[in-house]
Order: C-alpha cells, then sequence, then structure tokens
C-alpha cells in the first residue's frame, strides 16, 4: 500500500488528471453533455474567483475588467 501512495506523489498531476477526467466521464455519463460543461464552467470560475481571494486581489476590480461599469462605487 504504501508503494501505491509512492507512486501517486511521485505523479501527482497524472493523477489529479486521471480523477478528474474520471469524474467528468461519470458526469457525463450520468446527467449528460451540455449539464456537465456547465458543471465544468461553474467549477473553473469558481477556481478563478478562489484564487484572486486566496492572493488577496481585489475582487471587484476582477469583476469591473469581466462587466465594465457594473461593479465600480459610485
Amino acid at each position: 500500500m504504501a508503494a501505491f501512495w509512492q507512486l501517486i506523489l511521485e505523479n501527482r498531476g497524472k493523477a489529479l488528471g486521471i480523477a478528474g477526467g474520471l469524474l467528468f466521464g461519470l458526469l457525463f455519463l450520468t446527467v449528460g453533455f451540455f449539464k456537465t460543461i456547465a458543471f465544468s464552467v461553474f467549477v473553473a470560475t469558481g477556481y478563478y474567483i478562489g484564487r484572486k481571494f486566496d492572493n488577496e486581489e481585489d475582487i471587484g476590480e476582477v469583476l469591473d475588467r469581466i462587466l465594465p461599469g457594473k461593479f465600480t462605487k459610485r
């Protein structure tokens, strides 16, 4: 069992890619193509906003770049 975890740790990117592919493959089979695409967009958006939050960037500036004029303070 220790050799398995050592293999996973040495190939972390490949292991995450396989896990992600498995997850999205199962989603595709159970809920369909378009719902899987919508789910992927929501996950990517959440990751992007979370990364900006972790880097202590101003979320208002990010949203203002995406939707100009909608989030400016008056």
